[in-house]
């Protein structure tokens, strides 16, 4: 076997692989041979068909079959010659086939770009901090009660965190348009439910009060033909509710699971609760920040076919999450609304991956069960989660991942230069809220 190597782009090879004649006839005549002993013709007797019927019926079809596979297996030979990595499948065309003559073929493929780790030393790393204060409780507890809250009449004025019941029509330049009209809506005022300045004009409004509100839609509007349109919607308040928070007490306590202990028992669960939802986001927030640096201090170019494969398990996900179903064809998502995810999804997996093997880092034990007793420590019977997921080794090897994850990103923080930034827990746990 004759191979030469043709570097077409930084990370593209193209080989041309030459198999000597006599090897191909050999592979084919044998190839001929377990044909003429199992194949069944007109006439003869099963095994003693004559070698030229067998050439004359077959031996095209044979020969393909046998140039296939020479391709295949002398491939991977090849590669493994050359001391070559390839990323995603080859493109594998032949260019010689005639008979008598060394067979001639070219694999065109990617290769996994070769990383020179470099370290984060020197590099500036944002590590958030930040506790837990008695008003945080107050404050997620007040929440908890407005998820439960219930809305009772009221004669005042509607303020902000009221609900009114309204019917409402909208004109765009006196005509009313399709989609604009709704009855006996019940619209929470500061919900941001409505298009920016709808709510906020009907505060201090009254029940039986009817009221022409004046609106923009957005420039970014779903909806084309109404985006940065001005817009009068007619409206009547038909009734003013003003929200009522439910009382904390036993029958508050147990929709959280709390059955004993009353209010302080409460409490406490909901800080126990607060504490591994703030673990767990100033790890996911530090994890970002050193990946992101990881990133930045080491630039590297990825395979095509690798970021190409990435995208199509982002549209499995997507497809998974919106519930499109098994037969649904991801390749009806756009693959440009993932092509810069996959990339760095694709690039900190690389670089990852290097950061494991130059510091020959393994899943610690201790780290793993830490990591369960976190993750069961929400469920009823804890002990029952850590053993299930100990008994499962596919569920198992998704904690040793996380866990080998957190090794690496502990690694490069002691690297980096790293400055704490004191953020409040609502800003840190729950973003956007």
């Amino acid at each position: 076997m004759q191979v030469s190597v043709e570097t077409t782009s930084a990370l593209e090879r193209r080989l041309t692989i030459q198999v000597p004649a006599e090897k191909v006839d050999t592979a084919v005549d044998e190839r001929l041979k377990q044909t003429a002993r199992r194949v069944k013709v007109d006439g003869f007797r099963p095994g003693k068909v004559p070698m030229n019927v067998v050439k004359r019926r077959f031996g095209d079809s044979v020969r393909q079959e046998v140039l296939s596979e020479l391709m295949r297996n002398h491939f991977i030979e090849a590669v493994t010659q050359e001391k070559l990595n390839p990323a995603g499948t080859p493109e594998i065309e032949p260019v010689k086939m005639n008979a008598g003559e060394p067979f001639e073929f070219t694999a065109t493929f990617e290769v996994y770009p070769v990383v020179e780790l470099k370290s984060l030393e020197g590099e500036s790393v944002e590590r958030p901090v930040a506790e837990i204060k008695d008003a945080d409780v107050e404050e997620l507890i007040t929440d908890l009660r407005k998820q439960r809250a219930t809305f009772v009449e009221t004669d005042k004025a509607a303020e902000t965190g009221d609900q009114v019941k309204i019917d409402f029509e909208g004109f765009i330049d006196g005509e009313a348009f399709a989609g604009g009209k709704g009855e006996g809506y019940d619209l929470t005022l500061g919900s941001n439910s409505f298009i920016p300045g709808f709510e906020d004009q009907l505060v201090g409004s009254k029940a039986g009060d009817s009221k022409d509100v004046e609106v923009s839609f957005p420039e970014d509007y779903q909806a084309a033909d109404l985006a940065g349109k001005a817009a009068v919607f007619k409206c009547k308040v038909h009734a003013v509710k003003q929200q009522q928070l439910p009382e904390l007490n036993d029958a508050f306590f147990a929709q959280f699971g709390v059955a004993e202990g009353g209010e302080s028992a409460f409490r406490a669960e909901v800080r126990k609760n607060m504490e591994a939802q703030l673990k767990q986001a100033t790890r996911n927030a530090t994890k970002q920040a050193v990946f992101e640096a990881l990133m930045k201090a080491n630039p590297i170019e990825v395979p095509r076919a690798l970021i190409s494969g990435e995208i199509d398990n982002l549209r499995r996900q997507a497809a998974q999450q919106y519930n499109l179903g098994q037969d649904f064809d991801i390749g009806q998502i756009p693959a440009d609304l993932f092509k810069d995810q996959a990339k760095n999804n694709v690039t900190l997996g690389l670089l990852v991956g290097e950061v494991i093997k130059a510091n020959e880092l393994k899943a610690d034990d201790a780290l793993v069960d830490e990591l369960l007793n976190e993750m069961a420590g929400s469920y009823q019977e804890p002990q029952k989660v850590v053993d299930y997921y100990k008994s499962n080794p596919e569920m198992l090897r998704q904690v040793q991942g996380a866990a080998l994850e957190q090794q690496v990103v502990d690694k490069l923080l002691s690297q980096a230069q790293v400055t704490d930034v004191t953020k409040t827990f609502r800003e840190l746990a729950m973003p956007g809220q």
